[in-house]
């Protein structure tokens, strides 16, 4: 065999050799599993972002001092007091809020007089009857509640979405105060509620009267049982109706465990 063959001959071993290498598959590597996750210091949690105090509130989109001050069971000039807030209509959204008492101050409480809150009647009304006197109830029954309207029921409680009632009404009828207490907020502040009007009344208990087309109280009015204090209206509804909430401090409950059964 001549030197020209056995060249030949190793150039096609070295060729078919790189051929072999070629086809040989490619390593995986799978990146999910190239980046080990870092290392935690041994027995410590996972990190958490830090809850919030049940003593603030982070102000968000559409919430106003009313309807914040509301669903605390609060008054809203107590927030603007804790929170030394010039213009209460001013708040931005991330914004905290103190929503209980400072250390040493107390809510403001109901505005007591000497006997009973009397009962003034419209011009044309008849006065309300005095009630015979009772022995004085046991504290969990102090606040008696009635209905604030005469009307057939639309909606019932359904929390956290429905936070209330609905009672059918005529534009005009009366509403009435469904026991006795303190106006502590009158207006248009809280979105969807038409002219509101809400009471404070013993034990924390809170009421809530919506969609009025008159009101006939001021705030920090002391009012009794059965007292008119609005009339039925649509505001902020599609229908004349009243809206009517019962809360046991910030919790709504069902005003029907509440009224007296018709």
């Amino acid at each position: 065999m001549n030197k020209a063959r056995i060249a030949l001959l190793l150039v096609l071993v070295i060729a078919l050799a790189g051929c072999a290498a070629r086809r040989s598959p490619a390593p995986v590597v799978e990146r999910s599993k190239a980046r080990p996750p870092a290392a935690r210091t041994a027995g410590a949690p996972p990190p958490a972002s830090a809850p919030q105090s049940p003593d603030h509130y982070v102000v968000k989109r559409g919430d106003t001092l009313y309807s914040i001050a509301l669903d605390h069971g609060a008054d809203y000039r107590e927030l603007a007091q804790w929170n030394r807030l010039d213009d209460p209509t001013r708040l931005q959204v991330g914004q905290q809020l103190r929503v209980t008492p400072p250390a040493g101050q107390a809510q403001i409480g109901l505005v007591r007089t000497p006997g009973r809150p009397e009962a003034r009647p419209l011009k044309g009304e008849e006065p309300a009857r005095p009630q015979a006197a009772a022995p004085a109830p046991a504290p969990a029954a102090a606040t008696a509640f009635m209905w604030p309207a005469k009307g057939r029921l639309l909606a019932e409680f359904a929390g956290p979405r429905r936070k209330g009632i609905d009672i059918d009404g005529r534009p005009g009828d009366p509403v009435v105060a469904a026991a006795a207490g303190r106006v502590t907020y009158v207006g248009t502040g809280i979105q969807g509620m038409g002219k509101l009007v809400v009471i404070k009344h013993d034990n924390g208990y809170i009421t809530v009267y919506a969609h009025n087309r008159d009101v006939l109280v001021k705030e920090q009015q002391a009012v009794a049982r059965g007292q008119k204090i609005a009339e039925i209206g649509s505001t902020d509804a599609e229908r004349p109706k009243l809206h009517f909430q019962i809360r046991k401090g910030a919790a709504p409950v069902d005003p029907l465990l509440y009224l007296p059964r018709t």
